[in-house]
């Protein structure tokens, strides 16, 4: 086993999360939750890996509590916690992993946040004369594709009345479907692209790849804008899904779709439906 300093460690685990082209989000996210962790263990003068225990970790998860952290949140620094074990064991930095002796935090999950027809066709409304923007709000409503996907788009990916979306972190290749409406959207926003260099599907008027930030940033604007309130970028993903389980669109066929790996999480949206519509595989427009 190697002997490595933690301030270390936590170096050389946000470059290998870089190296493997993982979202900036989650570099950033993995990397705060590890920092925390770290100056955590130095006020307790364990300054190597092969020094911290279970209680350890308890501790550190108890302070973030104390310090007004949701379970939800303590529970994602524990999952940060053990991915940076598995790091550390892949590169013989530690045998053993003490994280995973420490359990998560129950927590019951909100309802999701689902746009009535008339908050998203007041989003559109008023999205109506940003060409990139439009594409951007109708694609995601339309495909029900994670900000991240929509972010890593190429100009290639679009293929006719199909979308293929790249594998991304933890996320398997997939295609979904393209309805009239995002191909519309989609063609406009091609006319006024500016002449670029970039193969991303969406750039900024310098060329320059428009990113997750920028684009959530731009999103939550038009919400604004719309007088929509409480709304967040990922609950045009959840409209997607509603919309389609209201209508009677298999599970299956919307699981793929949104390219979870378990069906169960597709199937938890189902308490939120009322009057479902007779099964079908057939994907409509919102």
């Amino acid at each position: 086993m190697k002997a490595i300093d933690i301030k270390d460690a936590h170096q050389e685990f946000k470059r290998y999360l870089s190296e493997n082209k993982h979202s900036l989000s989650t570099i950033v996210a993995y990397g705060k939750d590890i920092e925390q962790l770290v100056n955590f263990l130095k006020e307790l003068s364990k300054n190597h890996i092969q020094d911290v225990t279970k209680e350890d970790i308890e501790s550190f998860l108890a302070k973030m509590s104390k310090n007004g952290y949701t379970p939800k949140s303590i529970s994602r620094k524990l999952n940060s916690t053990r991915t940076f074990y598995r790091f550390l064991k892949a590169n013989e930095y530690a045998t053993d992993d003490p994280s995973l002796l420490v359990t998560h935090p129950k927590y019951q999950l909100g309802a999701p946040r689902i746009l009535t027809p008339t908050e998203y066709r007041a989003l559109r409304d008023a999205a109506r004369n940003d060409p990139r923007m439009f594409a951007v709000i109708e694609l995601l409503l339309q495909t029900g594709i994670r900000i991240g996907e929509l972010a890593s788009l190429k100009l290639s990916d679009i293929q006719k009345d199909k979308l293929h979306i790249a594998a991304i972190e933890k996320h398997e290749e997939r295609i979904v479907p393209l309805n009239s409406r995002a191909q519309e959207a989609l063609n406009k926003y091609l006319e006024i692209r500016p002449k670029a260099v970039s193969e991303h599907l969406f750039i900024t008027k310098s060329g320059k790849p428009f990113l997750i930030r920028n684009i959530r940033t731009a999103v939550e604007r038009y919400f604004r804008l719309a007088e929509i309130k409480n709304a967040k970028v990922n609950d045009l993903r959840h409209t997607f899904v509603a919309h389609h389980l209201k209508h009677g669109v298999s599970l299956i066929l919307i699981s793929k779709a949104l390219g979870h790996k378990k069906i169960s999480t597709t199937e938890r949206y189902l308490e939120y439906i009322k009057d479902r519509a007779k099964e079908n595989n057939t994907f409509n427009e919102l």
